[in-house]
């Protein structure tokens, strides 16, 4: 639990144990995460090679950068869904989905432009 009294830059180090904590239960919990990483450790390497801007590049890994961003919110969304309970409910399955959706998206949009960069 965040610590409402901290200022400054105790609160700049707090939020930064905060996120590795997010971090390592996302990696524990979540295959797809797992795999975005790999993805991700695999792709840059190519993009720095392949691309032949420093914008391609950036653009190269900032969307493989993007997928897991937006696979990290996915899985906060999917944990709080399922902190409220199991029971099947129409807005948490939409809530679920959505999240899907936009996973679904970040993936295709990486997907685009490495076509795009590398054709």
């Amino acid at each position: 639990m965040a610590n409402p009294n901290a200022k400054g830059v105790k609160r700049l180090i707090n939020a930064c144990f905060f996120s590795v904590a997010g971090f390592k239960a996302t990696w524990t919990h979540e295959e797809a995460f797992r795999q975005e990483v790999i993805l991700f450790i695999l792709t840059t390497p190519l993009a720095l090679w392949l691309g032949q801007s420093t914008i391609e590049k950036l653009l190269l890994i900032g969307s493989m950068v993007l997928v897991m961003i937006v696979e990290l919110l996915n899985s906060a969304v999917e944990a709080v869904v399922d902190r409220v309970g199991f029971e099947h409910h129409e807005l948490s399955g939409r809530a679920k989905d959505i999240g899907s959706a936009a996973v679904m998206m970040s993936l295709a949009w990486a997907v685009v432009t490495w076509a795009l960069i590398l054709l």
